[in-house]
């Protein structure tokens, strides 16, 4: 079967008016896309159109591709008018499975063969997903980071009957759509972002179920501590440059034994309705009387400051 060429695709349709699949439909039309944004009701519209008005002035302080028009949106509830001329689908539906397997069976019928269908499932696999769908191998997985109009990352993954074409095809989609795409080597609960993150979570739960440190404190110590070095550095070059010229294998041979010491407790801590509490009573002391909505402009303001920095910085590098 002979795809399009990853670069020469200008509609996408986005299925799905929530977070996830108006971030889609945002990113893309910053990008130059025509999108085309299926919503299962004609009354989420207006809040779609919305949440793109929303984003589209973050995404104009980052820079519009030639030819981003929010005009160049159409919405509709009909779901083969939304496939109809699309060079590629992605998919945000709610993540249910029943849900998801009935939607991929209709899609596989009425999609033409050659566009590769992608979801943007955080918990399902595509093997799960693609079970009840006639043309499997052109689905895969494209997992973004919230919020997809602003974090580059997307975790791309086949399931067991998608073809490695297909997951070859949409990274380089990606790519020319200007993320940062992650091919995994195989389907692992989690992904690799989200598994990282829930690390981080878990030790947050036993701190405060443990009276060691409040939701204030340890994001305090996140945002003034890794999080502005692990903006531009991973966890593993981190530590491999801390650690002067002998690198990784300095850090490991020095502080490795320390790995033994009972610092961490990574599994999950009994959600009691006390730990509950004090998560969510100290949140909402650091939120205080914001309302959500300013937080979130306030989040993409400050995402947007570091990728500029950080693309500066890797300019002057280059």
């Amino acid at each position: 079967m002979t795809r399009p060429a990853p670069e020469n695709v200008d509609v996408v349709a986005s299925l799905g008016a929530g977070p996830i699949g108006g971030g889609w439909s945002a990113h893309f039309l910053a990008r130059g896309y025509d999108v085309v944004s299926y919503i299962h009701d004609p009354a989420e519209e207006a809040a779609l159109r919305t949440f793109i008005d929303t984003a589209w002035v973050n995404l104009e302080e980052l820079g519009l591709q030639p030819g981003a028009s929010r005009n160049r949106l159409t919405v509709t509830s009909d779901l083969e008018a939304a496939v109809a001329s699309a060079g590629f689908i992605q998919e945000s539906a709610p993540e249910r499975l029943d849900l998801k397997q009935a939607l991929y069976a209709r899609l596989g019928d009425i999609v033409p063969g050659d566009v590769v269908i992608s979801s943007s499932t955080s918990g399902l696999t595509m093997t799960e997903i693609q079970k009840s769908c006639a043309t499997p191998a052109r689905t895969v997985v494209g997992h973004p980071f919230n919020p997809p109009y602003l974090l580059p990352l997307v975790e791309i993954v086949g399931g067991e009957k998608s073809s490695p074409e297909a997951v070859e095809w949409a990274r380089a989609f990606y790519e020319a759509a200007g993320k940062a795409p992650l091919v995994l080597a195989k389907e692992i609960p989690g992904f690799v972002a989200t598994r990282l993150q829930e690390a981080l979570w878990r030790e947050a739960l036993h701190m405060v179920a443990n009276g060691e440190a409040t939701p204030e404190q340890i994001d305090v110590a996140l945002m003034n501590g890794p999080a502005p070095r692990m903006a531009f550095q991973g966890q593993c070059m981190a530590f491999h440059v801390a650690c002067g010229a002998g690198g990784m294998a300095t850090n490991l041979d020095q502080f490795g034994p320390a790995l033994k010491l009972p610092w961490t407790r990574l599994e999950a801590p009994e959600l009691t309705q006390e730990l509950r509490d004090r998560m969510v009573n100290g949140c909402n002391e650091i939120a205080g009387d914001r309302p959500f909505e300013e937080m979130v402009e306030e989040r993409d303001r400050a995402i947007v400051a570091i990728l500029k920095s950080i693309r500066q910085i890797k300019g002057e590098a280059s």
